[in-house]
């Protein structure tokens, strides 16, 4: 069983940067795609990024390209999520998640495991 847990959330301001780190134990050697989904108060949750797990290819939601860069280290089993230039819309419970099927690495349905979620709240 996969297990994922997430740090690095906070409360910052308006163009301030905050990196999310993603730590899997359980395995992952197998895994297609790690990805980040946040959802805000009274939102459906939403994709933001995602990268391959062996390729390293990422993925963005539009809202956050450009702004917002995906990594992995396949040795330490972590995924990060480095985000730049924050905005208040950005303000929300970003989750990590990892996908076994080689499908659509944004589709929220396609991922198999999902972390706890930790919580990002930026101020204008």
């Amino acid at each position: 069983q996969v297990q994922l847990v997430e740090t690095g959330g906070g409360s910052v301001q308006a163009g301030d940067s905050l990196r999310l780190s993603c730590a899997a134990s359980g395995g992952t050697v197998s895994a297609f795609a790690m990805g980040w989904f946040r959802q805000a108060p009274g939102k459906e949750r939403e994709f933001v990024a995602a990268i391959t797990w062996k390729i390293g290819f990422p993925f963005y939601a539009d809202s956050v390209k450009g702004r917002f860069a995906i990594s992995r280290d396949n040795a330490k089993n972590t995924v990060y999520l480095q985000m730049n230039s924050l905005k208040p819309e950005d303000t929300a419970v970003y989750y990590c998640a990892v996908a076994f099927r080689s499908t659509s690495a944004r589709g929220e349905s396609n991922y198999d495991h999902w972390g706890q979620g930790t919580q990002v709240t930026v101020s204008s």
